[in-house]
């Protein structure tokens, strides 16, 4: 089950105490710039995560940020919609709440998921800032320059590239030990990072891993990280 730091205390706590409990996701933005959309990202992957475990969860999107901006960002960069947040610290049926915001925006009630800040200028493809933004720890600044924008684009491109050709191949189940790499990367503190980690060690394997179960693999983990990594299958080689 996931497990995420509650800034307020360092301690790990669970996203869903009580099993099957629904959870309440506050996204707290004070602006409507690149560290909010993350903000958002971050209560996204919450969602995602919480989901993939079959968890009931709410997601409300609170504070002074420019809503029409925010939402319009957060459509382009594939983040589900999030409902407007009016009952502070949740409603009764809520077991638990976790309020996700950039350092310095901490508020008192519910487990507090802090978001580091983003530097430089956003990429005009919003899946390459997406995944940019993915790579690093979600407590880290993100710097947005050439080299880092470049190796998203890059990733990206060849990642679409290998899914779209592993899926011509007889479909495999993704091996139980590569499955439970993944699902203990993100229910980690929803350690991102580690879960690209076993993606790029699943392309790397060699051909006892049959193509299939790469496809598969990636499918799965698709589901977290929102990247559309199969949206090319199809495609003219």
């Amino acid at each position: 089950m996931l497990r995420i730091i509650d800034a307020r205390t360092g301690e790990a706590v669970l996203a869903a105490p009580v099993r099957r409990g629904p959870t309440r996701i506050e996204a707290y933005v004070s602006g409507h710039g690149t560290g909010a959309l993350r903000v958002l990202l971050v209560t996204d992957l919450l969602v995602r995560a919480l989901e993939l475990d079959s968890t009931p969860v709410r997601a409300v999107l609170t504070g002074e940020g420019d809503r029409a901006v925010l939402r319009a960002g957060a459509a382009d960069l594939g983040i589900h919609p999030l409902e407007e947040g009016h009952e502070p610290g949740g409603l009764p049926a809520e077991r638990q709440v976790l309020r996700v915001a950039a350092e310095g925006d901490a508020g008192a009630d519910g487990v507090q998921v802090v978001v580091g800040d983003v530097l430089g200028e956003a990429p005009s493809d919003p899946t390459v800032l997406r995944l940019a933004l993915l790579e690093r720890p979600r407590t880290e600044t993100v710097r947005l320059d050439a080299a880092v924008l470049g190796d998203a684009h890059d990733t990206l491109a060849r990642w679409r590239r290998s899914v779209a050709v592993w899926a011509r191949q007889p479909s495999r189940p993704v091996p139980d030990e590569v499955r439970g790499r993944l699902r203990a990367a993100w229910e980690d503190d929803l350690d991102v990072p580690a879960v690209l980690r076993v993606l790029r060690s699943v392309a790397d394997a060699g051909p006892e891993l049959p193509d299939g179960a790469r496809f598969e693999t990636y499918a799965y983990a698709d589901r977290l990280l929102g990247l559309e990594l199969t949206r090319d299958i199809g495609a003219a080689p």
